[in-house]
């Protein structure tokens, strides 16, 4: 276990789904409706079912109704009181199952709404683990004192040493090191930092020790506006979901008044009492919003479910209806659009050096067998995965932002940064074999033997196979090619997008510069999918229409930040989940057309002529098995087959 300053043992904690009120009390009601519905299906008598149906409607309606009861004090009228109502309306006239499904349903749909809400609580708090609890900050008298980071002020100094995380945003004031900072900008390679440069909080230095200047305070680091962002994207979406209220109060009151209406009309000209309420129960239970409430979600629930057997989680049936909304993708680079680790590209051999590509590759993976960094297992990756052998090396040291060096078969071997171990006038043909390799977007190792450059090895992070026909099909989906979003450089971001065939390049950007693009796109009326893996795509996953986040090496952050989360990662299910998703929402109209039809025939004719209760209920019944077994065509394997078909051949 790491102890060193700066580490962190303790875990994030996770809502569990038991500790929700909402989740307990949604479990009882479900539990005591099932045992409840066997009883009275095998004719069991009341008392013996009764009571269980009581103790359901108390579980899951308790809460729901003292909410509508504190909104109405508010004079708004809750859709959830007007589900408590239609079930005790429906309980009075003996239709207790029917009351009872309802309650369940939305005791199960709040507690899942509760469930998410904490959960992307946790992620965000999750976040500021990433910063170490503590740092080494360094005394004016040379002394070392641990202190907790949030105890740093601007102009303290710290100690980074090999390791450890980055306690504070700060610049590097002496010392040099290769600080992983994928969690910030995205980049797949460590970065070398020296005197000058600028290191985030929560960054990991992977080699050489570092006393960095602390620059800003732990409230407005990196990672603390990335946390902002977060919370100020997730707000900002949730306000979307006003018009939707609105109609569901404004549902619900028409509801209420119909309803007193048709019982206090008759009544007021001389209809007898027993008449007027079992018109006006009718009238409830036909005019109750249970066939709607189906025609919507059986669709999206299916095709939740049907995408997650072939490898997408979607979170909700909110996200599954806005996955079929978007016009435009913004895709993350590595790790998304990349595998996410490097490796050898090829591998160049300089005249004159009596070495051949086996020879000069068996010569660097000796040399950087030893070693823990990325570029140095992409080289013995390759060696191993050509069929070279990779010899024994002696004496091996490790020089920070430099590289290696070893002794191999009695050579001097040394392989690194070409920047620091070239001499471009003693050797003028393999600095233009690095220029070359580097303009091409390739990160460039030069190797060394016996003090004179023998080659240089091209690595770069690998496209996902199915990258460019992912890219296609967004493209026919939404009908504008996806943007490349990307913190690593514009040269490796060019190449890969030319890999892809995206014309539209973003590099070198930071998590606010990620969500610029994606407001700046969401400026034009566009409703942006965006797609990332990492801590840095948090933000823009959550101020996008809808996010998607890579799940095999996503960051907890994204993975709770993202509406929906690709499995295993592969990149084309995206936009057939996409595809998916529009055929659900075909079904949902289809759905809703149904239920409107049902609904506006029964309460005419309740209205009109004389609906017997079992006629109404049958009708009311039937509409819901109807919409239902609809919307559960999209759980067949042929869905998920058409939509794929969809994808790859577009109309």
């Amino acid at each position: 276990m790491n102890t060193a300053p700066g580490a962190r043992d303790t875990p994030r904690r996770r809502t569990r789904v038991f500790a929700l009120p909402e989740a307990r009390w949604a479990a009882a009601a479900t539990v005591f409706f099932l045992l409840a519905l066997p009883l009275q299906l095998l004719g069991a008598p009341a008392w013996a079912w009764g009571p269980l149906y009581g103790l359901a409607y108390i579980a899951g309606g308790w809460e729901p109704a003292r909410s509508g009861l504190l909104a109405l004090r508010d004079k708004t009228l809750d859709v959830d009181l007007l589900m408590i109502v239609a079930a005790i309306g429906a309980a009075c006239i003996g239709q207790v199952m029917d009351g009872g499904l309802l309650i369940v349903i939305f005791a199960t749909s709040g507690a899942l709404e509760a469930l998410a809400t904490a959960r992307t609580a946790d992620s965000v708090r999750g976040l500021l683990d990433l910063a170490p609890a503590t740092a080494t900050r360094l005394l004016a008298d040379g002394r070392e004192a641990v202190v907790p980071t949030t105890d740093l002020a601007v102009g303290d100094v710290i100690l980074i040493r090999p390791g450890e995380r980055v306690g504070a945003d700060g610049r590097v004031l002496s010392g040099a090191g290769e600080v992983d900072q994928a969690t910030i900008t995205g980049e797949p390679l460590p970065v070398v930092k020296e005197v000058g440069d600028e290191v985030f909080a929560g960054t990991v230095n992977g080699t050489g020790a570092m006393r960095v200047r602390v620059d800003r305070d732990a409230s407005e680091s990196v990672i603390a506006r990335i946390v902002a962002m977060v919370e100020e994207a997730s707000r900002t979406k949730a306000r979307t979901q006003l018009f939707i209220e609105k109609v569901e109060q404004r549902y619900s009151a028409g509801i209420v008044v119909a309803t007193l209406a048709v019982f206090a009309v008759p009544l007021a000209l001389g209809a007898d009492l027993t008449g007027a309420l079992l018109r006006a129960m009718t009238f409830m239970i036909v005019a109750s919003p249970c066939a709607v409430v189906l025609a919507t979600m059986p669709p999206l629930l299916s095709a939740i479910a049907n995408a997650g057997r072939h490898g997408v989680l979607v979170k909700s049936a909110a996200v599954m209806e806005r996955l079929g909304q978007v016009d435009a993708a913004a895709l993350d680079k590595t790790g998304t659009l990349t595998e996410g680790t490097p490796y050898v590209t090829e591998v160049r051999v300089l005249r004159g050096s009596g070495l051949d590509d086996h020879g000069l590759l068996a010569l660097a993976s000796a040399a950087e067998h030893p070693s823990e960094h990325p570029l140095a297992r992409a080289v013995v990756d390759a060696a191993r995965a050509r069929g070279v052998g990779v010899p024994v090396a002696e004496d091996f040291t490790s020089t920070p932002g430099t590289g290696v060096a070893a002794t191999v078969r009695g050579r001097k071997v040394a392989v690194g940064s070409p920047i620091r171990m070239l001499d471009q006038t003693r050797s003028p043909d393999a600095a233009a074999l690095v220029a070359e390799l580097e303009t091409e977007g390739r990160t460039a190792v030069l190797v060394e033997v016996d003090g004179s450059p023998a080659g240089v090895i091209g690595i770069a992070d690998q496209a996902r196979p199915e990258a460019a026909a992912t890219v296609t099909a967004l493209a026919s989906l939404t009908g504008t090619s996806p943007v490349l979003i990307t913190g690593d450089n514009p040269r490796a971001a060019e190449r890969l997008a030319s890999e892809a065939g995206i014309a539209d390049v973003r590099a070198g950007l930071l998590p606010q510069d990620k969500v610029a693009v994606v407001r700046d796109l969401q400026s034009t009326g566009r409703k942006v999918l965006v797609v990332g893996d990492g801590v840095n795509d948090a933000p823009a996953l959550a101020a996008a229409h809808t996010g998607v986040a890579m799940g095999r090496a996503g960051s907890d952050l994204a993975l709770e930040t993202a509406d929906a989360v690709v499995v295993r990662d592969e990149l084309i299910t995206i936009p057939t989940v996409v595809a998916l998703s529009r055929r659900a929402r075909r079904l949902v109209v289809q759905n809703l057309v149904i239920a409107s039809v049902f609904i506006s025939g029964l309460v005419i004719w309740d209205l009109a002529g004389t609906l017997p209760l079992p006629l109404g209920v049958l009708g009311h019944e039937g509409s819901t098995v109807i919409v239902g077994l609809n919307g559960l065509r999209l759980l067949r394997e042929a869905a998920w087959l058409r939509a794929r078909a969809d994808v790859e051949a577009p109309a």
